[in-house]
């Protein structure tokens, strides 16, 4: 089978990382890539947003499958153009990537299949902003309703901060605040059947201690030694497969990845978002104890056979990615420098650990930063605490001036 990747992020470098492995792929594409990627896959440019020019690079390579990565080119029916040409894509149509694309449509969709969530409030108006800061108290929580790569959720006690990101939007999703620890699971779905993942935990603030501003992810482990092992049963049960039924029952199918951000609450489950694509940090880490080829697995969703494979096999190893971000990132990201000690890693520490590209360039024999995070350098180990130590020494060995990490990644579930 040969496969095209779109994408060039560290989510498309684990893809392409587990593709590679997969002995029933021939051939591996990917567009337009990184540094990293470039490693395992023939890169090739594109513009990822348009479905016309994404479907015309996989005709002309003959590529059997299309895997889309990023949510953008979702939402934006990358995935329609691809199978309008005939190729088996795996992701959604464009109608179903809503449920990442809007807020409110998931709101919508999580009512009508009864899936439980935080009660919340789509205001357009600065009134109905002010009616729903008020109904709530603090702390606050403001979602822009469309895309916002991850940093569009604004979480505060401030409701002069929660106002302001309100007013920023077009239109705004105010919600009930969730307690408890959060869980993101992955699902792979043909729009029938659904087949949960092992579930992950992110860090999404940018400093130590949960402190500091919302990011896109800053590094996440796998598996949860603290989560009930009925968990994933019970996400299936009263979330994914209500969530993919009511999507099929509107007539907009949801194949690809369905991934639920869930706040494990005092209450029980509750969703706190939707995305249609796997989530970056953490599948780093999943495809890291993934077992089974991925290929096929990728191929049963778009092609509607899920129902067909065996379960899934699963390594024991624990896994844990840690982000090396830009300096300023969240903010505008320094980019252009130089990374050192890539080649090091290479030698002293694979395969237990290795280093995924994230926003990275070529140019000549250097590779150089070229977004906010920059590379996630992950590990795996018979258990957490060992998974942690690989990830952090071989983190070691890497320089980028001015970059920043966190150093907690993981640290209280391996018992630190």
């Amino acid at each position: 089978m040969k496969v095209l990747v779109i994408g060039g992020g560290a989510r498309e470098h684990a893809l392409c990382r587990s593709l590679s492995l997969d002995p029933e792929v021939t051939a591996l594409y990917c567009a337009p890539g990184n540094a990293g990627i470039a490693e395992v896959a023939e890169l090739h440019p594109v513009d990822a947003l348009d479905g016309d020019a994404v479907a015309r690079l996989a005709t002309e390579l003959g590529a059997g499958l299309v895997v889309v990565g990023p949510e953008a080119p979702l939402v934006a029916g990358v995935a329609d153009a691809v199978r309008a040409a005939g190729i088996p894509c795996f992701g959604p149509s464009g109608e179903a990537a809503r449920l990442e694309g809007s807020k409110a449509f998931a709101k919508d969709v999580m009512a009508g299949a009864g899936v439980p969530t935080a009660r919340s409030y789509v205001c357009t108006t600065p009134a109905e902003i002010d009616e729903a800061l008020d109904a709530f108290g603090a702390p606050y929580v403001v979602k822009d309703d469309g895309l916002a790569a991850g940093k569009g959720v604004v979480v505060t006690e401030d409701v002069e901060a929660a106002r302001a990101h309100a007013l920023s939007c077009d239109r705004v999703v105010i919600e009930e605040f969730l307690d408890g620890p959060e869980v993101s699971l992955f699902a792979i779905t043909d729009g029938t059947t659904v087949l949960p993942l092992q579930p992950a935990q992110d860090f999404k603030r940018a400093l130590d201690g949960d402190e500091g501003p919302n990011t896109g992810g800053m590094g996440a482990y796998s598996p949860l030694p603290w989560a009930d092992p009925k968990l994933v049963d019970e996400v299936l049960d009263t979330v994914l497969q209500p969530t993919v039924d009511e999507l099929r029952r509107r007539g907009t199918p949801f194949s690809g990845l369905l991934y639920a951000g869930l706040a494990i609450t005092s209450r029980g489950v509750r969703v706190i978002e939707f995305n249609a694509r796997f989530g970056d940090p953490e599948t780093q880490v999943v495809l890291a104890r993934l077992k089974t080829p991925l290929a096929g697995v990728l191929l049963a969703s778009a092609e509607g056979t899920l129902d067909e494979l065996p379960p899934l096999k699963w390594r024991d190893d624990a896994a844990v990615t840690v982000v090396i971000a830009s300096h300023n990132y969240p903010g505008t990201p320094r980019t252009g420098d130089p990374i050192d000690g890539l080649a090091e890693v290479a030698a002293q520490d694979a395969p237990d650990a290795y280093v995924l590209h994230a926003g990275t360039r070529a140019e000549g024999d250097e590779v150089l930063s070229a977004g906010g995070r920059v590379l996630s350098v992950t590990a795996t180990g018979k258990d957490l605490a060992e998974a942690r130590e690989r990830a952090y020494t071989a983190l070691g060995r890497i320089r980028l001036d001015g970059s920043q990490h966190r150093t907690d990644i993981a640290l209280k579930a391996a018992g630190g």
